[in-house]
């Protein structure tokens, strides 16, 4: 499931790394990239997200993943025989949906693994997939772009897909639901609509759902674009830009993934309000450090201060798929965590890249800072981190009431 979500997470954002040699060479904006780069692709990759989580709760999860990823594999490497903005486009909307299939389906499958003391853990193991993923799409993606151009990063990503695929289907088995819940498996499968309003009457997961879609937005939105700041304010290449951003994201993502999932495991024996509270403080923090990332004209500065936002932004990720499981039923889990990935995704991959591109070209239009609107226009969402830790504060407040709801053995 991790090595599926490193995949997942590489072809995904390895365009981020590529934004300045495919806009050099489609002579594109930055607006019309930061429709590439995410919002082409959250509009199909959240909109099939729905129905396959519905459909991850009724069928084989193991055979509906691994379909996903040999779909998306095969349209990542097609971004690369793009020559027109509306090739590129139409490849990305691919890779979107092929995704949509993957991640529901393999946190509902955990969730039936691990019980909710060690479920926590677990998806912090599975979110290492995002700091790997990361880190695999920036410095391969820059590499190979500095060596035989923007193109072949992305053929050179998309290859491994279908190996994956046949590994999953051949490897893994299908668990069965609710293997750790008061609520037992059965005949029921809810409808979206029963799933919904299950969801509206969890009060932590609600707050839980508001603080995940913030955090993406203000972490992995001023992501997207670091690359393309750090070549713009401090003449870095491509392939130094993503080089740097992939290895602060691979080992300080890691680092905080695991660390945090390691103290949230300790701290929540005593007490499961834990869980969100670490994230709460730890977000807390990383906005602190972001702000002073992004406003800083010392490069040394800025690539330290990137060293402590960026396992910040990566922290949440384990306990927002593990409570996301653990405050539903066993047979809403696949479709609840398409809802969450349906939010953060919106905030992620359609607004914040978009958002940014538009301010940046909006910067520049109007007071001439030239290469510098970049750095305004990623300011401007860094304080957002701090309204993200209110929620996750909010929803340790209301968990246990959740929890004894959702029927989750503690």
């Amino acid at each position: 499931m991790t090595l599926v979500y490193i995949f997942n997470i590489a072809d995904r954002y390895v365009i981020s790394t590529l934004i300045e040699p495919i806009k050099a060479d489609l002579k594109l904006s930055d607006t019309a990239m930061g429709f590439l780069t995410g919002t082409a692709l959250a509009l199909f990759y959240t909109g099939i997200g729905i129905p396959l989580g519905l459909i991850a709760d009724r069928v084989n999860r193991r055979n509906l993943i691994a379909l996903s990823i040999a779909v998306w594999s095969v349209m990542t490497a097609a971004c690369g025989t793009a020559r027109t903005f509306t090739q590129l486009l139409l490849a990305r909307i691919g890779v979107g949906i092929g995704e949509g299939g993957g991640t529901p389906g393999s946190q509902s499958i955990i969730a039936d693994l691990f019980p909710f003391k060690q479920r926590a853990l677990a998806a912090s193991l599975f979110a290492l997939g995002a700091a790997a993923g990361s880190m695999l799409g920036s410095i391969a993606g820059g590499a190979i772009s500095d060596m035989f151009g923007w193109r072949w990063a992305f053929v050179a990503l998309g290859i491994p897909g279908s190996a994956i695929a046949l590994l999953l289907r051949l490897t893994v088995e299908e668990p069965r639901r609710g293997s750790f819940d008061r609520v037992n498996d059965s005949a029921d499968k809810p409808s979206l609509l029963e799933t919904l309003q299950f969801i509206r009457r969890q009060r932590a997961l609600m707050h839980a759902l508001a603080g995940s879609t913030l955090v993406v937005f203000w972490g992995w939105g001023l992501l997207w674009w670091t690359p393309a700041f750090l070549t713009r304010s401090y003449g870095m290449s491509t392939g130094s830009a993503g080089g740097v951003v992939g290895a602060i994201s691979g080992i300080a993502g890691a680092l905080g993934i695991l660390s945090g999932s390691i103290f949230i495991q300790a701290a929540s024996k005593r007490d499961p309000r834990w869980q969100p509270w670490v994230v709460a403080v730890a977000t807390c923090v990383g906005t602190v450090a972001s702000v002073t990332a992004y406003a800083s004209y010392s490069r040394s500065t800025t690539l330290l201060m990137l060293w402590l936002f960026v396992p910040a932004a990566y922290l949440n990720i384990g306990p927002q798929f593990a409570l996301t499981q653990s405050l539903v039923l066993p047979r809403m889990r696949a479709l609840s965590c398409a809802v969450l990935l349906f939010l953060t995704n919106i905030a992620n991959l359609a607004l914040a890249p978009q958002l940014v591109g538009i301010a940046s070209d909006f910067i520049n239009d109007h007071w001439a800072v030239g290469r510098e609107s970049l750095r305004y226009a990623l300011l401007g969402i860094t304080v957002t981190g701090f309204w993200a830790a209110y929620h996750w504060w909010a929803a340790g407040r209301y968990l246990s009431e959740g929890l004894r709801r959702a029927g989750t053995i503690l």
